[in-house]
């Protein structure tokens, strides 16, 4: 018997402890409650703002030439992508694309002013603000590096329009396009005759890369190239052919030299730092064709003035 009645007590104790247990869960299930009320889904306002601005990105910096290597003071130009994706009552969150580089951003939108103030996280030595002002369909202001001495320019400018990105495989670079690769020059020797002295002399001469018509008549988006296609063409008509697939899908190029042929057009919107998975089956064997022969191309240069 008294075995019996330890094992009753000891069966009741246990029942309580499981009942302290059970009023501890329900605790925490109210402080759950609370943190999926406090994380519901904020309200969103403005939607008819969001979208991508692109457009002009200006500063006033060292400028690097590659023909003297020296730096000189001047304007910097680029073009940037602002994305605003989302706007509540109390912060505005998006992205920022330029020179190949995607930064979040969050901030707020002051409604009677139409002025966004957009801060990156502050942890890329590129970060900074952006103070803009809405009107209409353009942003205009100015943005502010949060670490003045790690980039050449500053404070700059922006002058951006909303624009629709589209992927369209028929964009191609404008007829009018200037074909030169002015960020890669290489030195070259040469030998002059003087005309007094009659004497063969050496001079050092700067050239630069150049691309042929092949760009305007291949498509690495809607043809299915074939090693025919490109055993005589110059590793740049190569480079701009493969590039043009990524530039219409909107990827922002880190590289000056692929940047500069296509912000010449109109259609060119960076909206990302990645689109590989966007290509479409395609222009993935076009891209690794293209690959195959750049390794092996040969430049073609030559001089001009700037």
């Amino acid at each position: 018997m008294k075995i019996f009645k330890l094992s009753l007590i000891s069966f009741f104790t246990m029942g309580l402890i499981a009942c302290k247990k059970d009023v501890k869960t329900t605790d925490s299930s109210k402080d759950s409650l609370t943190a999926r009320k406090d994380s519901a889904v904020v309200p969103e306002v403005y939607k008819e703002y969001y979208g991508i601005y692109t457009g002009e990105f200006a500063g006033e910096g060292k400028i690097y030439d590659n023909e003297t290597d020296e730096y000189y003071d001047g304007t910097e130009y680029k073009k940037i992508s602002l994305k605003i994706n989302k706007i509540t009552k109390d912060s505005v969150y998006g992205q920022s694309i330029v020179d190949g580089n995607q930064r979040p951003f969050r901030g707020i939108f002051n409604e009677n002013t139409k002025t966004f103030v957009l801060d990156e996280p502050g942890n890329d030595k590129t970060d900074g603000r952006f103070e803009v002002k809405l009107t209409r369909d353009s942003l205009t202001g100015n943005w502010n590096a949060f670490n003045k001495s790690s980039v050449k320019a500053p404070s700059k400018s922006l002058k951006l329009i909303k624009k629709t990105f589209v992927y369209n495989p028929n964009f191609m670079l404008d007829e009018n396009s200037d074909l030169i690769d002015w960020e890669n020059p290489k030195k070259f020797v040469e030998k002059y005759i003087d005309e007094e002295t009659g004497k063969a002399e050496n001079y050092t001469a700067s050239k630069n890369r150049i691309a042929s018509d092949a760009v305007f008549k291949l498509n690495a988006s809607k043809q299915k190239l074939t090693e025919k296609d490109l055993k005589n063409l110059r590793k740049l008509d190569m480079e701009i052919i493969k590039n043009s697939v990524f530039a219409r899908h909107g990827y922002s190029f880190k590289k000056a030299t692929y940047r500069n042929f296509f912000e010449q057009t109109d259609w060119y919107i960076p909206v990302s730092n990645n689109v590989d998975n966007d290509l479409s089956p395609m222009e993935k064997e076009n891209v690794a064709l293209l690959n195959r022969f750049i390794n092996y191309a040969e430049d073609k240069y030559d001089s001009f003035g700037r």
